[in-house]
């Protein structure tokens, strides 16, 4: 199982201009990090997996917002019946990351990667930092550069 030291080499490896945030509580959810560090529900960013046709694909958005796997399944011109949300083993088997720790890159492989267009409209955003008492606060556009993601709307 990978860990925030290995996210935090990630980004050293990869000039990824990002921080790691040590929390002095777990910030399982959008609204347990944005009460913790003070920001609106928007800044904080989600990594969810999603099984598109099969195979993992990640999916960024902000905040509360719920992605949408209507959308998801129109952009690949799927039924909504072929996009699932992956089960927690197949996410800690394709991220190396529980689910509640997911930071947006750095993972055991590198999986096609979807950013909802609403992140773009932040200043900066916090995501999981690969363990639950660490975030990564990183700027839209810094994000965007490193996980080389598709931008699409994915939350309704």
């Amino acid at each position: 199982m990978l860990t925030a030291t290995d996210l935090s080499t990630y980004i050293t490896q990869h000039g990824i201009r990002a921080e790691m945030i040590p929390m002095p509580v777990e910030t399982p959810t959008v609204a347990d990090a944005a009460r913790a560090l003070g920001v609106r529900p928007e800044q904080i960013v989600k990594t969810v997996v999603f099984l598109i046709d099969g195979r993992p694909h990640l999916v960024i958005a902000c905040g509360l917002g719920r992605i949408s796997q209507g959308l998801l399944a129109a952009r690949f011109g799927l039924s909504k019946k072929r996009v699932r949300l992956a089960p927690s083993d197949v996410v800690l088997a394709e991220t190396g990351y529980p689910v509640g720790t997911m930071p947006p890159f750095g993972h055991a492989q590198t999986l096609p990667t979807l950013l909802d267009r609403h992140v773009l409209d932040q200043e900066e955003v916090f995501g999981g930092g690969g363990a639950i008492d660490y975030l990564l606060r990183i700027r839209p556009d810094e994000l965007l550069r490193a996980t080389q993601a598709q931008v699409i709307a994915a939350t309704e």
